[in-house]
């Protein structure tokens, strides 16, 4: 930590080693000669922007003398004189600035709004981990109080947290819980959309259902009242109450009761038949989840073990490329339960494969791609065990590019699959499949591992 008399001091060596008068060098730096006697005597305090001209007339970088100023803007407590410090902090990622002023400022508990303003004006412009740490420090400066502030500041740490780390989002998400209720409405759908992803992630299946349930319920209710909102959701209300369906019956899929999934396909299939909204985005809505009930009534009918439904599933695919993906991941799994030959559906989309993930954006939101990339994991796993009836070599190719992708968001279910199988075939592994094997294995978090098996 450094004095803010450095910035002083180095002023003087400066004027001192070029032979400056104070006038001489109020001119070249863009500063006021009295200004500059004031603060070189410490009678008044260096302003961020004062600070910025003196930098830049030493031709030193930028944030040089940014730890210095630090100490500087505690001497005066004030969100005026350190916003500005602040950004340029955030924009030039000098986080442990940001942390240790706002250290000090939350000793005066009047200005714990105005950072959480600030903390919302950084999130809002996609500075997320400053915003991250103003929220951290306002969260323990609100922890005795149950507020609607608390709990928002605990959101965004959520979403500040989210990433392609699987584990350590359920971590996140475990953290948040609790704070839910305390939002506002809107926040409440987006949380709980979150939370959903975050759970789907790791399979835990109860848990869905109960979030999609809250879901349900408060969109349900909102959207009957017709409520006029100070702050909107992403998207409209019946959007969630047809995903709560939607979700609702991946929930049924998954515990293999496809009677009542296909109810739940019904239900989010006849948005035109209660939406009031006529306009495009309800247009649009109403088009994609017509789109995936029709996806999923193939898929259901697939999982009920009907050999036409497989082909008439991939035909489906072949009219919507965007969804070749999940569509082929669900062909794998039902081909190696059912043992039904998918050689020629595998041919026929091998153009899109290996698949290439990125944030696909749309006016209408975005598909996540934690949840897509921890799908991969699986349908390299079940392509793996389908290719080991024809080809064992490549079956170890296949499943060594799972278990990469599996160590990378740190799935630990799909780690522990990967690796399973691994030792199943590993009498017919060559030395250069051990090898990778060996590096990968060194690359697995042993820790999370234990949690996983031990609870």
């Amino acid at each position: 930590m450094e004095s803010a008399d450095l910035i002083r001091d180095s002023l003087r060596r400066y004027l001192r080693d070029n032979n400056m008068s104070l006038h001489i060098y109020g001119n070249h730096a863009g500063l006021n000669t009295g200004t500059l006697s004031r603060i070189l005597k410490g009678r008044v305090l260096i302003s961020f922007s004062q600070l910025q001209k003196i930098t830049e007339s030493m031709n030193l970088p930028e944030d040089y003398f940014f730890d210095a100023f630090v100490e500087e803007c505690l001497k005066k407590l004030s969100i005026r004189r350190t916003r500005p410090f602040i950004w340029s902090c955030a924009k030039m990622g000098r986080l442990e600035c940001i942390d240790r002023v706002v250290f000090g400022l939350l000793e005066n508990n009047m200005l714990v709004e105005h950072l959480f303003n600030l903390a919302e004006e950084l999130f809002a412009e996609k500075h997320f981990k400053a915003a991250a740490i103003i929220y951290a420090r306002v969260s323990v400066a609100e922890r005795y109080q149950h507020s609607e502030r608390l709990a928002l500041c605990r959101y965004r740490l959520f979403l500040c947290s989210l990433g392609t780390d699987i584990e350590a989002n359920l971590k996140a998400a475990i953290v948040f819980e609790d704070y839910v209720d305390r939002l506002d409405v809107a926040n409440q759908l987006d949380a709980l959309k979150q939370l959903i992803n975050v759970m789907m992630t790791v399979h835990n299946w109860s848990r869905v259902d109960e979030l999609a349930d809250e879901m349900l319920r408060i969109a349900t209710i909102q959207y009957d009242l017709e409520p006029s909102f100070q702050h909107k959701p992403e998207r409209p209300l019946y959007f969630y109450i047809l995903y709560a369906w939607l979700i609702k019956g991946t929930v049924c899929e998954e515990n293999r009761d496809y009677d009542s999934a296909l109810e739940y396909v019904a239900l989010y299939a006849s948005g035109e038949t209660w939406i009031r909204e006529e306009d495009e985005d309800a247009k649009w809505y109403v088009n994609q989840f017509k789109e995936w009930a029709t996806a999923n009534t193939y898929l259901y009918r697939l999982w009920s073990g009907t050999i036409d439904a497989l082909h008439e599933y991939a035909r489906f695919l072949d009219d919507h490329p965007d969804e070749v993906f999940i569509g082929l991941t669900n062909i794998v799994q039902a081909a190696n339960q059912f043992d039904f030959d998918i050689d020629d559906i595998l041919d026929r989309f091998a153009a899109f494969l290996p698949f290439r993930f990125q944030e696909k954006k749309n006016a209408h939101g975005s598909y996540d791609s934690t949840i897509l990339k921890e799908k991969y994991a699986q349908f390299l796993y079940d392509l793996a065990i389908y290719r080991a009836k024809q080809n064992l070599k490549t079956e170890i190719n296949i499943l060594l590019d799972g278990f990469g992708i599996s160590i990378k968001i740190n799935s630990i279910q799909n780690i522990l699959a990967h690796m399973t199988l691994f030792e199943q075939y590993r009498e017919w592994v060559t030395p250069e499949q051990k090898a990778t094997f060996k590096n990968l294995t060194s690359e697995v978090k042993i820790d999370a591992i234990k949690k996983q098996l031990y609870f």
